[in-house]
């Protein structure tokens, strides 16, 4: 490849070198001037980069391959995960009618399930939620979703990155909700009410059930949860 000639001190060009034949030296050429279109070549070579780069990120998330997903997995349906086995075990039997519902997204999935402890008459409802966000990070809005019941709500140690509690003023519910990486996850109980349809009033329980120690068995069962949601 043939070079630019080169400067010498005083700001001049130097002779090029030639054979002895020769007797004038030749001519230095003028400096070539610089090609504009090159740079935006270049700029486009760049863009163009950026663009396959943001693509191929944008087809990886539509994949629900974009993050870390902690080892949790897709599930068709979340009720066989939720056994339920602390809760039931003081509560009473657990009692599902049919499948919970799901949905799926490429970047988010939700899944539900349904069920009720004990007798219709005196027992629980008792409702699992599972949402898996495949793009997006749901940990700067995890508290925020909280709303009103943050306040009254207690964390939680040893489950997840956070965890929250609340049991519900006369033992009428509780929940606990938990943040795990991209996951989150809740547990929720809410006393059944059989309802009077002649007088239009509730009718009252013949006994109440004391939820004092709940929240230690929502945690045994969510620690269940979250790791056989992991197993897929």
């Amino acid at each position: 490849m043939i070079s630019d000639p080169e400067l010498v001190d005083g700001g001049g060009f130097a002779e090029a070198r030639t054979p002895s034949a020769f007797v004038h030296p030749v001519p230095p050429k003028p400096p070539r001037p610089r090609r504009p279109w090159l740079w935006a070549v270049g700029g486009a070579v760049v863009a163009s980069a950026l663009w396959g780069g943001g693509l191929y990120a944008h087809e990886r998330y539509e994949a629900g391959r974009g993050v870390d997903l902690g080892g949790y997995r897709s599930v068709g349906d979340v009720c066989p995960k939720a056994e339920l086995k602390a809760l039931s075990g003081e509560l009473g039997e657990v009692s599902r009618d049919g499948n919970g519902s799901r949905q799926e997204d490429p970047a988010l999935e939700r899944a539900t399930c349904s069920a009720v402890l004990g007798s219709p008459d005196t027992g629980f409802s008792v409702a699992v939620f599972y949402e898996v966000h495949k793009v997006t990070d749901p940990g700067p809005e995890f508290e925020a979703r909280l709303g009103d019941l943050r306040p009254d709500a207690e964390r939680v140690d040893g489950l997840g990155e956070v965890a929250f509690f609340r049991r519900d003023e006369g033992d009428s519910g509780a929940w606990m909700r938990v943040l795990d990486g991209q996951v989150e996850i809740e547990i929720s109980l809410q006393r059944l009410q059989s309802w009077d349809a002649e007088k239009n009033e509730p009718i009252p329980q013949p006994k109440a059930i004391d939820l004092s120690g709940v929240d230690a068995l929502l945690a045994q069962d969510m620690k269940a949860l979250m790791a056989a949601l992991r197993q897929g």
